[in-house]
């Protein structure tokens, strides 16, 4: 599935409200003044996030309240401390850690029942947000709305799932396009967002190419290995589902990816993001629940066929050929050379937040805001 596909049905009101919803789906399935186009696009990111705040905000203290106490009450029982993830999407590949740690009693074992929910229409932020649900799956890129917000909306990563960025530009094999200069004179399907068609030119025109010449073609992607072979030359996607599903329809593809082009588009994507207030008062529980899912993380890394299998049966109606070999390709990027499952860097954090803003894109966001590792097992 695309980027694309994920961002039309994901109306998110904190990703509605500004041009920072480009992140391609978890399962990875998807001009030339952009900075004219921000002082409105800005705008109504504010106002938007405004809104979001004021309809979370009492919801959300109450939720917490509720939560403390009855995380409490537990302990002293011994009963299991129930925990609430919403995903960013259908189950995939990106999930499989949650679902290994499910299965093979992780959580149960350190206390917690899990509950693993699909997300509203009004997005996995929103629900986490408003107290509805203790974690849950965004991107670094949605989030850049919810830390510009004028109102403290309580959502922070508190993980990263995959550890560099496999998000890139997919294109067949026969049409040449080897490096972003190549998209010129082809058809690539837009959703006509700022900060897409930013991210565009900016790789087009490090390459030495001339981004009007690259035909933006607005088009919902529902399926990459047909859209390829119609009208439609490159798609925004993640490598480890849309180009994988690509290679088993048998066809030969290029991928370029964002992270070698440009070092700031190296963000993270996706991470595990939870409701900071509840989390500040229940760190033991937070704690608990990252270390379980870590066990989870690090099963399927280490045995990714055995992870795959278990993601299947947990949602028998995936696909089992694109799941064991996405699993394949996708279980050595979890942490790839970092030694702690997780971990964030604030240098990578910040640059990608730093870009938008030298880019018009995005009001400032501080230095090391919207994350912590402070919840993360050694």
């Amino acid at each position: 599935m695309s980027k694309i596909n994920k961002f039309a049905k994901r109306t998110v009101a904190i990703a509605l409200a500004g041009a920072f919803a480009f992140a391609m789906t978890g399962c990875g399935a998807s001009d030339a003044k952009p900075a004219e186009a921000t002082s409105t696009e800005t705008s109504s990111s504010e106002e938007a996030s405004s809104e979001v705040t004021s309809s979370v905000a009492s919801s959300s203290e109450a939720e917490v309240s509720t939560e403390d106490k009855a995380t409490k009450t537990d302990a002293v029982s011994g009963k299991e401390t129930e925990i609430t993830l919403v995903l960013d999407w259908t189950p995939n590949t990106n999930h499989t850690g949650f679902y290994v740690a499910q299965s093979e009693g992780y959580y149960e074992q350190a206390g917690l029942k899990v509950n693993i929910v699909q997300p509203p229409e009004d997005g996995a932020t929103t629900m986490v947000a408003s107290g509805q649900a203790q974690f849950g799956i965004d991107f670094q890129d949605y989030l850049a709305p919810v830390y510009t917000s004028k109102d403290e909306i309580p959502v922070e990563a508190v993980a990263t799932i995959i550890q560099h960025n496999t998000s890139g530009i997919i294109s067949l094999k026969e049409d040449g396009i080897d490096s972003p200069k190549g998209l010129e004179g082809k058809n690539y399907a837009t959703w006509d967002l700022p900060v897409e068609k930013a991210m565009m030119q900016n790789i087009v025109e490090a390459d030495g190419g001339d981004f009007s010449k690259v035909n933006m073609i607005p088009e919902y992607v529902e399926n990459e290995p047909a859209a390829l072979q119609a009208d439609i030359d490159a798609i925004w996607v993640y490598y480890a589902w849309a180009g994988i599903s690509c290679k088993q329809a048998g066809l030969d593809t290029n991928m370029i990816y964002f992270k070698d082009i440009t070092p700031e588009f190296d963000f993270y994507s996706p991470v595990i993001i939870a409701n900071s207030d509840w989390a500040k008062q229940n760190p033991d529980t937070a704690k608990a629940f990252l270390e379980a899912t870590k066990k989870g993380y690090e099963f399927a890394i280490n045995d990714p066929d055995k992870a795959a299998e278990i993601l299947c049966e947990q949602v028998p109606e995936l696909d089992k050929n694109l799941v064991k070999e996405s699993q394949e390709w996708l279980s050595p990027q979890y942490k790839a050379e970092v030694e702690q499952w997780g971990y964030i860097d604030q240098a990578r954090w910040d640059a990608f937040y730093k870009w938008l803003r030298d880019n018009n894109l995005s009001d400032e966001i501080p230095a090391g805001y919207g994350f912590t590792n402070e919840y993360l097992p050694e």
